[in-house]
């Protein structure tokens, strides 16, 4: 394998991850990374592929590049997808889905030009075996993802399949769940070390705990997982595959501190519990049913991280007054901790009575966050 030669890849990622993955994706010894705009583009052989996504955890997606052509019309984006042998790539027994993204003043709608991706492959399976493959969004046998940028058009296989982010622990959820890859986000900003506790006394389906478990003790994310997209590829190598995945069994190390997760909620926590139990985390996180004046964090510091609501929901003198109550609580019982607070409430963020050391933005979904430090030291 060390042989093999290498090739560029592209990870796609939430905005405001992109130095993140960048780091994970050095960890594990992919080359030439260049940050990009909710993307980060590297070199490396299938085995960092495969790695890739089995231990990336603010990765969305894996894509490797297959061709690239310049088009200005939907008749040359047409032809230029046709020039590709895609009988090379799958058979006309398999099934297919198109993903595009376009950044262009040539094309207007993304959907459009997968709609005429989809119809240049299939007309040439027809032209060739008077039969053409069949179209499956949920679980096709071959993903392909266009990207248009202006007239550049890049052609990619995606090797993930379902987005990295659907681990496949979180069955159930409340409302307003946090994106796993996010969520794993927040734990590696945090620059949480994993010397000390980690709490989310807002916790919800406990996805923040659970993405700082699977960190805690070094399991990789994409090991729960039942396949990826590259699993259907006609070059797949399972031995290979099957070697990584017993390294990464091999990698999981102790860990040594508290991981605690409460809620208000009793059903929040039957679902945190439950979506624990399938990420193989029994008996190595802590999930409570306690409001968040209730909460006592483990004696010790450590980092605390947490989404509370950002108050679509609630009235603003309602939503004032609940910040300011976190800000106290901060105050009296958290010495000690680094306290992490995502929200994309920028007038109850000031509520909150404390100036924060440090800001990040990053997008929840459609919303625009903040993500701030607080550190509590003795004696506020």
């Amino acid at each position: 394998m060390e042989n093999e030669s290498n090739f560029t890849m592209t990870a796609k990622t939430h905005f405001g991850l992109e130095n993140v993955l960048a780091e994970e994706l050095k960890n594990l010894g992919a080359n030439n990374i260049k940050a990009l705009n909710r993307a980060v583009s590297f070199t490396g052989n299938t085995e960092l592929m495969y790695k890739a996504n089995l231990h990336c955890r603010t990765a969305l997606r894996i894509l490797k590049p297959i061709y690239k052509f310049t088009a200005r019309n939907e008749n040359v984006l047409y032809d230029g997808i046709q020039s590709i042998d895609w009988n090379k790539l799958m058979s006309f027994k398999n099934t297919l889905a198109v993903d595009s993204a376009v950044n262009s003043r040539f094309f207007n709608h993304s959907q459009y030009v997968a709609l005429k991706t989809k119809d240049a492959i299939v007309d040439q399976f027809r032209d060739k075996f008077s039969i053409r493959p069949s179209v499956e969004l949920d679980d096709p046998t071959i993903r392909i993802n266009v990207h248009i940028s202006e007239d550049e058009c890049t052609v990619s296989l995606d090797s993930s399949g379902s987005s990295l982010h659907k681990r496949g622990y979180r069955l159930e959820k409340n409302e307003a769940p946090l994106n796993e890859a996010l969520a794993a986000g927040l734990v590696l900003l945090s620059s949480w070390d994993k010397k000390s506790n980690f709490v989310d006394p807002m916790c919800g389906s406990g996805t923040i705990l659970i993405e700082a478990a699977l960190f805690a003790y070094n399991i990789a994310p994409g090991s729960i997982r039942k396949s990826f997209g590259f699993q259907k590829w006609r070059d797949f190598q399972p031995e290979l595959w099957d070697k990584l995945c017993q390294e990464a069994t091999d990698q999981i190390t102790p860990f040594e501190h508290k991981l605690v997760g409460s809620d208000i909620s009793s059903e929040s926590i039957g679902y945190a519990k439950n979506n624990a139990r399938l990420a193989k985390l029994e008996g190595k996180v802590t999930l409570l049913r306690k409001s968040f004046e209730e909460q006592t964090p483990p004696e010790g510091g450590g980092v605390l991280i947490m989404n509370p609501p950002y108050g679509e929901r609630l009235k603003e003198e309602d939503i004032d007054g609940f910040y300011k109550m976190i800000g106290d609580r901060f105050k009296a019982a958290y010495a000690g901790y680094d306290a992490w607070l995502i929200s994309s409430n920028k007038d109850a963020l000031k509520k909150l009575g404390l100036h924060p050391y440090k800001k990040i933005t990053l997008h929840n979904g459609p919303l625009e966050c903040k993500f701030q430090k607080f550190p509590m030291y003795a004696g506020f």
